[in-house]
């Protein structure tokens, strides 16, 4: 490798003109941090809290999942960085900031699909009661874990996974959820399925990571006629402008991607905190215009014909619907009374909607009632179609589906402020934490120094596999992707691998699971009983 280290700033980048795109980008941050604050108070005196300590937790909670999205900032997005920074074709400074405008862009334009599909790992009990004891316990214990690993590995310049351990620190809060519930009593634990769905993304990714951007460079060699594309950076000097513009390219579908799937694991959780001590303000959608009311109507009528022709003749619901549809979610098994309560619940929440006339008519008393409802019915439905039980024609899917998706309009919403806020986070986390990781991407994965064609290569594969997950709602690790892919490259050019870093690297990816689930279960058993 070249004595010139790309992580250095050069004296030409000191010079004042060049700390003119670092105070825009400082302006534009604390502009998001005014913005985010506002709305937040601004939501706060539409629907004040009473005393102190709703106050005091709120606070806390934000700051813990706010502070999880900043170390998130020092392990993935600093991937992002590290090609551009390595081949030269950004600045250190340069490349952070820029990353971390698309970061931002790539948050705000970002589904939730994501965030929600995070939310519904946890214990179903716990999600209808969040601003209780246990829903507390259960975030803190959560995120605390998922921070503590995160920073352990980011000390050894181990790129590890935030989705990873998220994921595991999920696990071991459900487990303790249903460990320490009494016996029999159908409280839940861990959506295994959909723990299974979203483990197969993250271990397939890594592994796609690696042979595509192998594939890829090898397919370059045949295609492409151009040496320099192939040789590591002379000196500190920039590559040709074509080679640099297709590497800031890649950089830039990167940290889009990373942000649009990334930052949407921090704000499921943000807006759970936010139902469960601001319900009044963030538990329904009220930006959901009343001229959508009729269109939910119809849907509920539709959804609940659908759902009569497996009712098996049953009578009419007699009992708490919401009860009875909650043991559903639970245990995923389907009783007898599993269509008639659902039906019921169905009619019920068609009722209390139609009634109030739009979503921010509905009282503040009957806010979180309403949306428990809506929650619970919506993955009702989802697990029926996962498990197809009922079996269901094509036209009954439909209707289902069609319902679903206006209760879902409804309830599962992220406000632009939330979005903001995690952004934020993001670009400083990066801004103050990527050189330890841009180094292992950098130098200590193979044996030669990064080429062009290696670091395009794997930022382009990173970049489309992110992106697809995204599109599927899938969670997976712009780390894994991004270092597996340059060891793929590094392999395929037979520049070697530092089987050091690549034990290191697959301890951390072994380890992060079964620790992040040791973690949050301990902690959610100790906050479980300080609370």
């Amino acid at each position: 490798m070249s004595d010139a280290s790309p992580l250095s700033i050069a004296p030409s980048e000191r010079a004042p003109s060049r700390w003119i795109p670092v105070a825009v980008f400082t302006a534009a941050l604390g502009a998001g941090v005014v913005y985010s604050g506002a709305s937040l108070l601004h939501d706060l005196q539409a629907a004040p809290l009473g005393s102190w300590l709703p106050y005091a937790l709120l606070g806390l909670a934000l700051l813990i999942a706010l502070g999880f999205e900043f170390v998130n900032g020092f392990h993935d997005t600093a991937n992002a960085v590290a090609t551009v920074i390595y081949t030269h074709s950004l600045k250190p400074n340069t490349a952070v900031m820029w990353s971390g405008l698309w970061n931002f862009l790539g948050v705000l334009t970002s589904s939730g699909a994501v965030a929600f599909g995070i939310v519904s790992l946890l214990p179903v009990e716990l999600i209808l009661q969040v601003g209780s004891d246990a829903g507390f316990a259960m975030v803190f214990a959560l995120l605390i874990a998922a921070i503590i690993w995160n920073l352990g590995t980011w000390w050894f310049g181990l790129p590890s996974s935030s989705s990873h351990t998220l994921i595991g620190s999920i696990i071991g809060v459900g487990l303790m959820n249903q460990w320490m519930a009494p016996t029999a009593s159908g409280t839940s634990g861990v959506d295994w399925t959909q723990a299974a769905g979203i483990g197969r993304a993250l271990l397939l990714s890594p592994l796609i990571g690696f042979g595509a951007a192998a594939l890829l460079l090898l397919a370059m060699k045949v295609l492409v006629k151009r040496p320099e594309l192939y040789e590591a950076p002379k000196g500190s000097a920039p590559p040709p402008l074509w080679i640099r513009g297709l590497l800031v390219l890649t950089c830039t579908g990167v940290s889009f991607a990373h942000g649009s799937n990334d930052g949407q694991k921090g704000m499921g959780l943000i807006m759970l905190i936010l139902i469960g001590v601001v319900p009044t303000a963030y538990a329904l959608n009220r930006a959901v215009e009343p001229s959508h009311i009729a269109a939910f109507t119809a849907n509920s009528e539709k959804a609940n014909a659908a759902l009569a022709a497996h009712a098996d003749g049953a009578p009419r619901f007699a009992g708490d619907p919401a009860k009875a549809v909650t043991a559903f979610v639970a245990s995923r098994t389907l009783s007898p009374e599993t269509v008639p309560a659902l039906q019921a619940l169905i009619a019920g929440t068609a009722k209390e909607v139609t009634g109030y006339g739009s979503m921010s008519a509905v009282p503040p008393s009957e806010v979180k009632n309403v949306r428990n409802d809506m929650y619970l019915a919506s993955e009702a439905l989802r697990i029926i179609e996962k498990t197809k039980q009922p079996a269901m024609s094509a036209d009954e899917t439909a209707a289902l589906s069609a319902y679903k998706a206006s209760l879902d309009e409804g309830t599962k919403f992220i406000p632009t402020w939330v979005k903001v806020a995690v952004a934020i986070a993001l670009g400083l986390g990066t801004m103050v934490g990527w050189k330890r990781i841009v180094v292992t991407v950098g130098e200590k994965i193979g044996k030669t120094h990064l080429t062009y064609a290696q670091g395009a290569s794997a930022e382009l594969v990173a970049m489309a596999t992110i992106g697809a997950a995204d599109v599927y709602g899938l969670p997976v690790s712009t780390t894994h992707v991004l270092s597996s892919g340059v060891a793929g490259t590094m392999a395929a050019n037979r520049s070697g691998l530092q089987l050091s870093t690549i034990r290191n690297l697959a301890m951390a990816w072994i380890l992060t699971l079964p620790v992040s689930i040791a973690l949050a279960g301990a902690l959610f058993w100790i906050l479980r009983h300080v609370f």
